[in-house]
Formats: structure tokens, sequence, C-alpha cells
């Protein structure tokens, strides 16, 4: 039998409001969610479900056959626009059954690059693939995403839409020299825009308006002179992904970008840039995903999961699931691991462990970030071993709050959030947890965690079964937050 849980989705807010409120008030809350797929006891599910996952995602192997890039016309003086060559060394590659396209040393000016089946994108050492800054060498347009919006609109830089076996594996460097172009397009002169010139604004309004009334993705045609930035990296319902080794800097936008896709690992990444809304790694309404060994130093949350915005998130209706992040850096960056926003399809299982967050230009280390507009069940989030540094807001957040807040009709719902071993040197806050009125947060565990020095208030709004064992603030055992 479907509960309401399982509706979270479409069922509209103000009648499961008054069901959620009129159990609470009877003490018999616990009952709205029967069918936890884990549920509570951590253990179990590090014990269990964590290693059925970690055996399913494995990574693509490829034919041991190199494709110079060279060989097809290649100049690589940083000038010379390499995209035909590189074309063409793909689709060679992927006639002949597979095998590595190879950028060598030297700095490689290319346009959008198209990924096909068995292909291995490889950036040896020393080895610049330096992207255009001219929006026309990214058409033709392609089916794309963009802030879990579906549209028609230029290509990511590294595309591949409906292929198996693909990598971008190497040494080398990824440049998508937004400073020098794409970055201008936000708008904002922080970032090189000017007020009085077109910037993104607009086409995304124009796109928000379209996902709202449900306009068929056919008819929602943007291109190059729409000035929304490309993401770096986007896999498009792809299957066995690798992305592997490379530095990525001066991303346009969102940089490592799986939408639809199976059995992804992301790893060993050396992630640097800056700019507005470069957003690390972002799975989204994606399965199978590991991510491990990456350094992230962002402009926007280091990891962000999701699962498509309002309307275009309920009708594709494909939830981010089974996601593990383990052994990663994180540096500057709005939320370290976060959740959200764009989550309306909804996300569950996600194990992390043995990560290390410590920036003061770091907002939060663990984040959920969600509203009433977007809604979405998430649920079964696994943290363990966490080593905190250094925040400048709290340690950990979930946020029903964010944007719209309570204004909309899909209800947010957190449930079996559990947090173990995690410690925090110095935050403003150790937790923010805000659900709304009357949609709560439900089951919360912090266990042996140490918030060391804690300069601010705590906020606790809205949190149902709220449980503390042997947590730490300010030295202290405390028995509430």
């Amino acid at each position: 039998m479907q509960t309401l849980a399982d509706k979270s989705v479409c069922v509209p807010i103000m009648k499961r409001r008054e069901f959620i409120q009129s159990l609470v008030v009877s003490g018999a809350a616990v009952s709205l969610f029967p069918h936890l797929v884990f549920g509570q006891n951590s253990a179990d599910a590090w014990k269990t479900e964590y290693p059925k996952i970690l055996k399913r995602i494995k990574p693509p192997k490829f034919k041991k056959k190199d494709y110079l890039i060279t060989k097809y016309g290649a100049v690589g003086d940083g000038k010379t626009l390499n995209t035909e060559a590189i074309k063409k060394a793909i689709a060679e590659c992927n006639k002949k059954g597979g095998g590595r396209v190879v950028v060598p040393k030297g700095e490689w000016l290319t346009g959008a690059i198209h990924l096909k089946s068995n292909v291995n994108l490889h950036i040896q050492k020393d080895a610049t693939l330096k992207f255009s800054t001219n929006a026309k060498d990214y058409m033709p347009l392609v089916f794309t995403r963009w802030e879990g919006m579906e549209l028609m609109h230029i290509s990511p830089l590294i595309y591949a839409y409906e292929q198996t076996n693909i990598a971008v594996t190497g040494e080398g460097t990824l440049d998508g020299q937004g400073k020098a172009g794409f970055w201008k397009w936000h708008g904002s002169p922080r970032f090189g825009g000017d007020p009085a010139v077109k910037a993104q604004r607009p086409d995304r309004d124009k796109l928000y308006d379209m996902m709202t009334r449900n306009v068929p993705v056919s008819e929602r045609v943007f291109g190059e002179t729409s000035w929304l930035r490309p993401q770096f990296i986007q896999p498009y319902k792809c299957k066995n992904v690798l992305i592997e080794g490379v530095k990525i800097i001066d991303s346009p936008m969102w940089e490592v970008h799986p939408v639809l896709c199976q059995n992804v690992t992301v790893r060993g990444l050396h992630i640097e840039t800056h700019g507005p809304n470069n957003d690390g790694c972002n799975p989204e309404s994606s399965k199978d995903v590991l991510i491990e060994n990456c350094h992230f130093d962002t402009g926007d949350d280091c990891i962000a999961i999701k699962s498509g915005r309002n309307n275009d998130g309920r009708r594709v209706g494909v939830a981010s699931e089974n996601i593990i992040v383990r052994n990663c850096n994180f540096k500057d960056g709005h939320g370290g691991i976060t959740v959200g926003s764009e989550c309306s399809g909804g996300f569950r299982n996600l194990f992390a462990e043995n990560n290390k967050l410590d920036s003061p230009d770091l907002w939060t280390a663990l984040r959920i970030k969600n509203n009433a507009s977007r809604g979405g069940k998430i649920e079964n989030l696994y943290f363990r071993n966490i080593t905190v540094g250094k925040v400048s807001r709290s340690a950990i957040e979930m946020d029903f709050n964010y944007e719209e807040g309570a204004k909309g009709e899909h209800t947010p719902i957190v449930r079996n959030f559990v947090v173990e071993n995690l410690t925090a040197q110095d935050c403003n806050k150790a937790v923010d947890l805000q659900g709304l009125d009357k949609a709560p947060l439900f089951d919360i565990v912090f266990k042996n965690c140490d918030f060391g020095r804690v300069t601010g208030t705590n906020i606790v709004k809205n949190v149902k079964n709220l449980k503390l064992e042997n947590v730490k603030m300010n030295g202290k055992i405390v028995d509430k937050l």
C-alpha cells in the first residue's frame, strides 16, 4: 500500500500538513513513515547496504589502444581551435571498438567535446585542454538540464548523451576559461559582469516560467544568445562513467554533473574554481555513484546531490540514490556535502565517511537545503568519521526555509539522518536545523560528536525525534542542542 510519504512529491501540502500535525500531537508520528529502507540502525546499514552499493559501482574498462589527437590535425599552440580534430579522433576510436583519445603535453584550444561509447578522453600530464569563450563553439543545441530544469541549449563543455562506457582521465588540466568569458554572463560585477548589460537573470526567469507551465522541452529553445552558462562535464543518460585524476579550473558553472546516469565513479579530481555557481560535483537523478579521494575548493557547494527542480523534478520523477562520498578534502565552498536545493525527485541512501572539511570560507560542512516549492523526500543519510576544522556558519545545516521557504504546496521531507564520530574545531553554530511548522525534520541522530568551539547560538526548530548520544559542545557533554 502506498503511504503518504511515498506520495510526497504530488500530494498538496495543506492536506498532508493537517495529517502530519494530528499524528505528531497524538504521539504516533512514527507510523507516518513505516517503510524506511534501512531504518535508524546505522551500524546495520554500513554493514549490509554500503558493501552492496560499492560492489555495483565498477569503473569502465577500455581497449589498450590510443588515438593521439595530433594525428587528426590538432595543434597545441593554445590558439588553434581543435574541436574538429578531437571530434574525428573520438569518432574513429568509437568506430573501432574504443580506447583512449589522448591529449598530449601542450595547450589545446577546443569547443564542445561530445564523448561516445567506449571512449576515454585522456589528458596527459602537462597537457591543458582549454575551452573556447565563444558560445558559437558549443552549438548545435543539445538536450540538457540547467539548475534542475530541462531545455534545449548550447552544449556543456564535455558532454555525452545515452552513451555507455565513457571516461575523462589523466593528470592534465581542464580549463573552462570562465573568468575570461562565461562568468560575465552571470551579470555580477564581482565576476566581470555589467549590470547594465543583459545577463542570465531574464533567461533564467524565462526557463523557470516554461518549467512552471509545463511547456514541452522541445519548445524550450535557448542557445548561444541566451546567456545561461553551460556546465563543464555533463554525461546525460549514460551508464558506466569514470571521471578521474584531472585538475579542473575556471568552470563556467557546475563542474561534474552526471544526469540520469548509472554506475558513476568520480575519483582523484582536483577542483579549484571560484566563479558563480561553481559547484564541484552534482550527481542529479543518478544511481550508484562513488565520489572518492577528491579535492574541492569551489565558489559554491563542493558536492550537491540533486534530482530536478519543481515541476520538472516531479514530472521526470527519478531520484538520486545510492551515493558514496569518502576520503575527500573540502576547502572553500557554500556547503561541503550537500543535498538540494533542486531535489524534487527525491534522494535516498547516502554514505559519507573519512572526509575532511576545513576553511574559514566554507559555510557549512553537512548541508540540506529545501523548501515547499521543491518538495521531495530525502532519507537515509549516514555520516561517520567526519573531521571538520573551521567553518564560518554551521557544522550541520538542514534548512526548509531556503529561498521560497514555506511558500508552496509540496512538503519537503527529511528523515533518518545519522552522524557518528564527527569532530568540529571551530564554528558559529554546531547545528542549524529548521523544519517547517507543519513539515518537521524527522529522526535525526548525533552519536559520538564533538563540536569543539561554538561561538554562536544553535537553531533547532520543528524537529521530531532528535537523539543525542555522547555529544559534546564547547568541551561539555550536552543533552540538547
